[in-house]
């Protein structure tokens, strides 16, 4: 049965948001929405089969390692640490890891941090009232003081509501434009309109995230348990969430597409979509988008931390010594928005360290994604709950993908691609 401990996503009274609602907030940053009103003002509703693609590849992937976690009551990093044949690929790996998840998270965190303050701005705090740096650091320290004081059951609740406000503002924008649903339907078919290839990889890119399955991973131990029932209640939380989340990516595309006759406002795709809303039915129209993208900015500026937290606490942390654990997770998160709120208070593009990071994702990736599949194949690892031969084709071909995203973001961190 599901653990004493769940939030009680399966129960007489239906589902109910868990852990894997964490996902969501973390994939759905600012990086995604201006991803997404950028495909969307771009090329219409005909990129929308990508997000269907990607929210497919996220459930396959998060799904495998919520169960891996549930089964062995490890996490991620520890599986992975454990599994490496020799101390030298264990140090390979730890380095990898950190790269991508240490630094990377660290240089991202401006970016949320950022994306968060444009949200604000939107909804009236602008330059004028407050400038970037002050949004900034209150942004900052709001983050701070929600992981010193925060517990883990408590900031899941805050998460899950985040994400429930981003549904509802984001759908109701969508609400009030017109949309053509006969070619947003088309959209769902596969197609490259001239020079869309990028945007598209963009989108796949912005929805399977490396560190999310780390989060994932983390978040779920403990809150199910490994029969049948819990592992069945971990799945439909791991659907229900991440395709909440791509449902979301695609209204931010349907948006940008509807008012993309509209002139620009010169600001960037979110400005343009804001503004665009403003234009076409008032001010609550912008004030909506504006709130979903406050959502979206700090529900990604707490999920960034937290999993850098989590990942260094077990690389670091023995598993025994709870306080030592503890300790490292909070230091660690803290160093994360330390460093990310410097980064956007004195609006310096951490562009070496993003390469860095991009470089690193890149090669961890399709690293991960091979390592799940190997240990959800496993029947010494999973027993009855190792993969079956559909979910390993349907694996396969996600880590086909992801081998894809990986070169994709070692070619952007040389400069090879845009």
């Amino acid at each position: 049965m599901v653990s004493g401990k769940t939030l009680g996503l399966v129960s007489l009274t239906g589902y109910r948001p868990g852990p894997a609602m964490l996902v969501t907030a973390a994939f759905i940053g600012p990086g995604t929405v201006t991803a997404c009103a950028s495909a969307g003002i771009g090329f219409g509703y005909a990129l929308l089969w990508a997000l269907v693609f990607a929210t497919l590849s996220t459930v396959i992937l998060q799904n495998m390692a919520a169960r891996v976690a549930i089964v062995t009551g490890q996490g991620l990093a520890e599986a992975i640490l454990a599994a490496a044949a020799s101390p030298a690929v264990r140090w390979a790996m730890a380095a990898l890891i950190f790269a991508a998840l240490g630094i990377g998270n660290s240089a991202y965190q401006a970016g949320n941090i950022s994306g968060t303050g444009l949200g604000l701005a939107l909804l009236g705090l602008g330059d004028d009232v407050l400038s970037p740096s002050l949004r900034a650091l209150g942004i900052g320290a709001l983050a701070a003081t929600l992981v010193i004081i925060g517990k883990p059951a408590w900031l899941e609740k805050l998460l899950i509501a985040l994400v429930l406000a981003m549904a509802l503002a984001f759908v109701g924008g969508l609400l009030v434009i017109d949309v053509d649903w006969g070619a947003a339907a088309r959209g769902i078919s596969p197609t490259l309109p001239s020079d869309s290839l990028f945007t598209a990889i963009a989108l796949i890119g912005t929805t399977v995230v490396p560190y999310n399955l780390f989060l994932h991973a983390a978040s779920v131990r403990g809150q199910f348990s490994a029969d049948r029932q819990g592992i069945a209640a971990a799945s439909l939380d791991t659907a229900v969430s991440v395709t909440l989340g791509g449902l979301l990516s695609m209204a931010v595309v349907i948006m940008g597409a509807a008012t993309s006759m509209m002139p620009s406002a010169g600001g960037g795709p979110l400005d343009d979509v804001a503004m665009r809303l403003e234009e076409l039915f008032g001010s609550p129209a912008r004030i909506v988008f504006a709130l979903g993208l406050v959502g979206a900015g700090f529900s990604s500026s707490l999920t960034a931390p937290l999993a850098t937290g989590y990942v260094l606490a077990e690389m670091l942390g023995n598993r025994d010594d709870v306080q030592r654990r503890t300790r490292i997770f909070k230091r660690t998160a803290l160093a994360v928005i330390a460093i990310g709120t410097g980064f956007a208070v004195f609006a310096v593009n951490p562009v070496e360290l993003i390469l860095i990071a991009q470089s690193a994702n890149g090669l961890l990736l399709p690293i991960l994604a091979a390592f799940l599949l190997w240990v959800a194949s496993r029947k010494a690892s999973l027993g009855t709950f190792a993969n079956g031969p559909l979910a390993n084709i349907a694996g396969g071909m996600v880590v086909l993908v992801c081998t894809l995203l990986g070169l994709r973001l070692i070619l952007r961190a040389a400069g090879v691609w845009p």
